[in-house]
């Protein structure tokens, strides 16, 4: 695996979350020290920490921190379970933040001695972001094996360290990549409306001295066109059990692009990310973001205030779209509800 430093998303400190401010980069490298549930709800709610599997550890963490502040409550436990929901309402599309909260409530339920409460819940916390490192470098040798040498990759939005524990899904692929000769250099689309991959997947790359070019999102099947790619490498928030896929808004346009010019689309993202109860796409919840996405750019007005809006985070890639989709147990190939149930056993 390339030896790139894991990027500082989010650590524990002492008694407190530490998460990397993503809505300030790549201009300043700030931090947020979180203390309490609300502050965290709103890191996450605002993109502050953001990309499925970081948002499921932050939860998990989350769980940590809600223990701590309602330590010596008689009602700690009911307490707990009413600060994880706030947690959960937070982005109602990535299903790892379901996941890490679940496994902090089983983790609750096993422990009756209420001053074993924190240390079990730190404990499970650390498991799950050792578990999403170990997960990323494994991705990264399975997908960067589908690569030709000297490949010529597009990605969309941010699925790198930002997005995980610190190394990524689709990029944890292009940093194996190119340590093995398999990318030359990266596309990123700059990702409308919130700039995640010009901001962010091009700060990321560049940090790590990869070639990277960032482009309009509309500029992209042109790019196709040109015979300028090779693949497509893109992470996901949710895998519907049949294969659909769910990534931020954007990527069903590139995978039309993609199978228009015959370029391969893979989707990298760890067990987590599937979801075995959501039977297809369409079953998959879509959070609509607000207004102010679109209608500013910093004090300047984009639109006038009569116009409506739509904006959807994410959208649905149908698995007969996807070439293949990448996990830290294996490749899925042709992605269908029997190969997926094959690989992965339902998780």
């Amino acid at each position: 695996m390339f030896e790139v430093e894991p990027v500082p998303t989010l650590r524990w400190v002492d008694d407190h979350l530490r998460l990397l401010d993503q809505r300030v980069l790549p201009q300043t490298v700030e931090f947020l020290e979180i203390r309490d549930i609300d502050s965290l709800a709103e890191a996450i709610r605002t993109l502050a920490v953001r990309g499925a599997p970081a948002i499921g550890l932050a939860a998990a963490y989350g769980a940590v921190i809600a223990a701590i502040t309602t330590k010596n409550r008689p009602d700690q436990r009911h307490r707990i379970d009413q600060l994880l929901d706030v947690l959960a309402g937070t982005r109602p599309t990535a299903v790892n933040l379901f996941h890490c909260i679940e496994i902090q409530r089983q983790v609750l339920d096993g422990v009756e001695d209420p001053p074993d409460i924190v240390p079990e819940l730190l404990s499970t916390a650390h498991r799950l972001f050792e578990e999403d490192l170990n997960a990323s470098r494994a991705m990264g040798r399975f997908g960067s094996d589908l690569l030709e040498p000297g490949s010529i990759v597009l990605t969309h939005c941010n699925a790198g360290g930002l997005a995980t524990s610190g190394l990524g899904t689709a990029l944890a692929v292009i940093y194996d990549g190119w340590e093995r000769g398999r990318v030359a250099r990266v596309y990123a689309d700059e990702t409308r409306p919130l700039l995640q991959g010009a901001r962010l997947t091009s700060w990321e790359l560049a940090r790590a001295g990869i070639p990277v070019q960032v482009l309009p999102d509309s500029a992209a099947a042109s790019l196709f066109a040109a015979g300028e790619v090779d693949a497509v490498v893109v992470g996901s928030d949710r895998i519907a059990a049949n294969g659909d896929v769910a990534n931020k808004i954007g990527t069903y346009p590139l995978a039309l692009a993609a199978d228009r010019h015959g370029v391969p689309f893979y989707v990298a993202a760890p067990l987590s990310t599937f979801d075995a109860d959501t039977s297809t796409g369409a079953d998959i919840l879509i959070e609509q973001r607000g207004r102010g996405e679109l209608e500013c750019y910093g004090e300047r007005l984009l639109m006038p205030l009569e116009a409506g809006f739509w904006n959807p985070a994410f959208d649905v890639t149908p698995a007969d779209l996807v070439t293949a989709i990448i996990c830290e147990i294996g490749v899925v190939r042709q992605p269908t509800r029997r190969s997926i149930s094959q690989l992965t056993g339902n998780v």
